[in-house]
């Protein structure tokens, strides 16, 4: 039996890992779940799977839930940071499934680390802004980190039971997003609804956004990086519109490994939680007789320069990745609020990058500090360029 807590529950993440345990009662037990603000999800997940701990983001979400459910809604029950390092350090949990958006999953991630869970990280955010500081602390505690981003899960897949020295490069798979194939003067007038079509996965709207402006390779570039030890020169991008293919691996010798499947998020999911056994899984199989094409194509660098701005951020390493990520947190909100155009958004970030000088990040007091100021920064940078548009 597995017992797994899922910061996130009530995210695309956390509502197919819930699938997943639906489909797996025998193997599958879930003891803990944490949310933000949707309290109605959050009711329905408490009624069926009674976990024994329970997080909301804030008092006032823990209220609602309390009285939505008429009474109180776990063992455990605590809220923010505080309830997130709760439900991850649980001591019923074996595995802990990050799934929570942003940033605010760090604390927890090293709360579960240092209480010696497995982690099944879907969250990019967390090795972007601390990798260093995440895989330190993880080798330490001799805890394991299993990559649910469908990529690198796809990478984890290739490379078992392969030694390092057989490796030369890892290659990770892009759909193109909804504007593949358009220029960058092509996507000045791209509206958020635009942007959130995206033709192959449904996801949460934030990471929707960075696929539509290949930020969210940029940002699996630097996760690759941590996960895998591979400097930024040993790891290549593809377009592969299909998203058949999720990731491959070369070796030394020429030889591409790759791993393939439909778009499903409940695979990756399944695979950390089963992991190193294999499930059936609750998916149709892949039928490659209906596939007409597999295309793959290079990315197009000009028209969507954040994935470029990434390879950056991760060459200069220390601090600039954090800028980075933060910078494009705060664009990527603006743009889907109506402030800010798409084509602004790689703007805002690559200002905030020169207006940086990379330093060391090596505490979580570097980490957060930098983190402040980039946001600052953007916000600062996202006004400005509003004010020069609506002039």
């Amino acid at each position: 039996m597995k017992r797994i807590a899922i910061l996130g529950s009530t995210g695309s993440i956390g509502t197919s890992a819930l699938d997943v345990a639906r489909t797996h009662k025998d193997r599958v037990e879930v003891v803990a779940i944490a949310a933000a603000t949707n309290v109605a999800a959050m009711a329905k997940q408490i009624l069926e799977f009674r976990p024994r701990a329970v997080a909301m983001a804030n008092g006032e979400a823990m209220d609602k839930l309390v009285a939505a459910l008429g009474g109180s809604p776990a063992e455990i029950s605590g809220v923010g940071n505080e309830g997130l390092c709760e439900i991850a350090s649980h001591p019923d949990v074996d595995i802990v499934l990050c799934a929570s958006s942003g940033t605010a999953a760090l604390d927890a991630v090293l709360c579960a680390i240092d209480a010696g869970k497995t982690i099944a990280l879907a969250n990019k955010e967390v090795l972007v802004m601390a990798g260093g500081i995440v895989t330190d602390a993880a080798k330490k505690k001799g805890v394991a980190i299993l990559p649910v981003d469908s990529e690198h899960n796809a990478i984890h897949q290739c490379l078992h039971g392969r030694a390092n020295g057989e490796l030369r490069r890892l290659i990770l798979t892009a759909s193109g997003g909804p504007f593949r194939g358009r220029s960058l003067g092509d996507l000045e007038k791209v509206t958020a609804a635009d942007a959130l079509k995206h033709p192959t996965w449904q996801m949460g709207p934030k990471i929707t956004i960075d696929s539509a402006t290949l930020m969210n390779k940029g940002l699996e570039v630097i996760e690759a990086h941590w996960l895998f030890g591979m400097p930024a020169s040993r790891i290549d991008v593809v377009v592969h519109p299909q998203s058949i293919v999720h990731s491959m691996v070369e070796l030394k010798d020429g030889s591409i490994i790759a791993q393939m499947g439909i778009t499903d998020m409940r695979l990756p999911i399944q695979y950390a939680f089963a992991y190193p056994d294999r499930w059936d899984a609750p998916v149709p199989f892949l039928d490659l007789t209906k596939q007409t094409a597999l295309e793959f194509h290079e990315p197009a660098w000009d028209d969507f320069p954040c994935l470029r701005l990434a390879y950056l951020a991760l060459e200069a390493e220390r601090s600039l990745p954090i800028v980075l990520n933060a910078a494009n947190e705060v664009a990527v909100s603006s743009f889907l609020e109506g402030r800010l155009g798409f084509t602004h958004i790689p703007r805002v970030i690559a200002q905030a990058m020169d207006a940086h000088t990379p330093e060391p990040a090596a505490t979580l007091a570097d980490v957060r500090r930098v983190d402040r100021w980039a946001r600052a920064q953007a916000a600062e940078l996202a006004a400005g360029i509003e004010l020069e548009s609506s002039q």
